[in-house]
């Protein structure tokens, strides 16, 4: 499955129910060969723009943290 822009502009939460319920379906009712490959094609895809979007909030509280430490340095000054 690729990317499209339509699926780049939905939330987190719904790319993680979405795969989420890919691996429920992988695990407890394997759907035929063909259709197991799409979905786990789907799945890697939904992983990877997690893990992105993680990485990047993950930047962004690094980049507040230093923002506040800053003006804490300032307001001592």
């Amino acid at each position: 499955m690729a990317a499209d822009s339509a699926t780049d502009d939905r939330p987190f939460e719904d790319d993680l129910a979405r795969l989420e319920a890919i691996v429920d379906q992988l695990e407890t009712d394997p759907p035929p060969l063909d259709d197991a490959l799409d979905a786990y094609e789907e799945g890697v895809t939904l992983a990877q723009r997690c893990l992105d979007r993680l990485d990047a909030a993950e930047q962004r509280m690094q980049e507040l943290e230093i923002e506040q430490s800053d003006i804490e340095r300032t307001d001592r000054s």
